[in-house]
């Protein structure tokens, strides 16, 4: 398989720069997505995680759009505002890190059979080595999810991502499970409702 493409100077350059934690010190109790979005990438869970997996929420807030039926026997968040990670009901366990600084993941090898990141992809500025990490904590076989929408902090994004075509992000998401290794070929999902905002998940399972 041919070597992914390198990012050119300052794809991950953001327009904010100052410390993450102060961003993020403010809690905010929304969703980024509409109604009808949330509902697809709900659906789109059902159908690609299994009631016995143990599922790291990683990015996480409030609310994890997992589907209410399904009764995990672990769901961990990982993000940056303890306030929103004590409102979601569906976390188990919860820690806060700045994966910007500090992208190894604060779990043993192989703790997980899935990894979820729900439009929050585009605030990375180290994916691959977030990859890496999260290859490791997969159990083989296990899969990381990650849903991507248009919608964004646009300060805090990353300058490629503001600046390709929505399109095009799958594709550079793709790169960073392809660059990270231990991962199988990458799958892209479009699971856009007809009236919303769009949905693209772009998947891999640990090998």
């Amino acid at each position: 398989m041919s070597e992914p493409p390198s990012y050119p100077d300052g794809f991950f350059d953001r327009e904010d720069e100052q410390e993450d934690s102060i961003f993020y010190s403010v809690p905010r109790l929304v969703v980024h997505i509409d109604a009808s979005t949330i509902d697809a990438l709900t659906d789109a869970y059902r159908e690609l995680l299994d009631e016995k997996n143990e599922v790291l929420d990683l990015m996480s807030s409030w609310v994890s759009h997992l589907p209410p039926e399904m009764s995990f026997p672990r769901v961990a968040g990982l993000g940056m505002n303890e306030a929103e990670l004590e409102q979601n009901p569906r976390l188990h366990e919860f820690a806060r890190q700045n994966l910007n600084l500090n992208p190894e993941l604060p779990f043993p090898d192989s703790s997980f059979d899935a990894v979820l990141n729900a439009v929050s992809i585009q605030y990375l500025v180290r994916p691959v080595e977030v990859f890496q990490s999260a290859a490791r904590i997969l159990r083989p076989g296990g899969v990381h999810i990650i849903a991507l929408s248009h919608r964004c902090f646009p300060t805090k994004a990353i300058r490629g991502f503001r600046e390709l075509a929505p399109e095009e992000r799958g594709r550079v998401v793709q790169t960073y499970f392809e660059k990270a290794g231990d991962y199988e070929p990458p799958v892209f999902l479009d699971r856009s409702p007809h009236v919303g905002d769009p949905l693209w998940i772009v998947m891999a399972r640990r090998t």
